[in-house]
């Protein structure tokens, strides 16, 4: 990873999330990074590419961590740091390896101390957490790492066949004499045709983080991206992908088909009451890729000998964690519920 001596005092710059720009922390200056959107390119999705994709040229400094595994990318001077991941502040063992030039960026929206301050509000809002928990919290432990996405395109044609069913009232006189209802369902044959084109759908690179935790921050804007730059990892960390772009292509095309079926689900039970027995064969046409970063700030804590992850979309600024649950608070809980119960019981009395 390159670095970026400032013109006037020679600190090392580092890019500002406020500005979008690099900025030396010494004296303050600033240097504009170009965008050039003709280099934000869609490849398409050919056999070849799906079994394998090389490195342009070898432009990252890939470090290892010793605790976990996780290889980030650092900045070239750097031979220690805390893995966002674990936690652990082991030394991190140096490997220069091939790595793939990303076609876009998703730039941080705000720096540390902001996401420092929505951290803290995030812990002090955690009802269930146990006390101690919100007086362990240390600023500064947060770390900013850009982590890799597949994102992919496609267009679909699916027909689909079912069974949709409407639901009957009927009114009859029962062998006593008296009137009673009951419902019955109608089935009738179903069939259709969806097509929708799907556009930057979110696979995440990374093997090393929770699936729902990712899914948890929610999604990114892609339509914010801009053309890659080096400076824009100036003073943060980035993950190398270690989900292939045919495991991630596979899981996108399960993804898009189970958006297709419930698509043809609410189709069917636009016009229906019920439905049953559906059947899709979906066709995938145009199909490309991109390689993206995408912002996050990730910090993990210790309690009670078990480590929690907390992750901050640094988009958007939502949060998605893990929290201990006080067993105290729960049983006071339950106790007051009980009490409640108990009183409304004794006054209907």
């Amino acid at each position: 990873m390159e670095i970026y001596h400032c013109k006037n005092c020679g600190s090392v710059m580092e890019f500002d999330p406020e500005s979008q720009a690099l900025k030396c922390p010494s004296c303050g200056s600033r240097e504009t990074i170009d965008h050039f959107a003709e280099r934000i390119q869609e490849h398409p999705m050919t056999l070849d590419a799906r079994r394998k994709i090389r490195a342009e040229e070898k432009t990252s400094h890939t470090m290892e961590c010793q605790g976990c595994g996780a290889k980030i990318e650092v900045d070239a001077n750097s031979t220690a740091a805390e893995c966002p991941y674990c936690g652990s502040k082991y030394v991190l063992a140096e490997k220069q390896e091939d790595t793939l030039i990303p076609d876009g960026v998703l730039p941080f929206q705000f720096d540390r101390d902001m996401a420092d301050q929505r951290f803290a509000a995030w812990v002090k809002g955690q009802f269930w957490a146990p006390s101690k928990l919100k007086h362990l919290y240390q600023k500064g432990l947060l770390q900013g790492i850009y982590l890799p996405y597949w994102t992919f395109d496609a267009r679909t044609d699916t027909p689909y066949t079912a069974r949709g069913g409407r639901v009957h009232t009927q009114t009859y006189r029962g062998p006593n004499g008296k009137m009673r209802t009951r419902t019955y369902t109608t089935w009738h044959p179903v069939s259709g045709q969806i097509r929708h084109t799907f556009d930057d759908l979110l696979v995440p690179a990374s093997g090393k983080l929770d699936l729902d935790l990712l899914g948890g921050m929610d999604s990114f804007r892609t339509e914010a991206l801009v053309s890659y730059s080096p400076e824009y990892l100036s003073g943060y960390n980035a993950e190398c992908f270690s989900v292939s772009l045919e495991v991630a292509a596979n899981q996108a095309r399960q993804e898009m088909t189970e958006q297709i079926r419930e698509m043809a689900e609410r189709e069917v039970l636009s016009r229906y009451d019920r439905i049953d027995g559906l059947c899709i064969s979906p066709s995938f046409s145009g199909e490309t890729f991109k390689y993206i970063l995408v912002p996050v700030y990730s910090t993990a804590y210790q309690y009670r000998d078990r480590v929690y992850h907390v992750l901050i979309n640094g988009q958007s600024g939502l949060i998605a964690g893990e929290y201990p649950k006080s067993i105290f608070k729960i049983a006071l809980c339950v106790l007051l519920v009980i009490a409640v119960i108990l009183l409304i019981f004794y006054f209907l009395q």
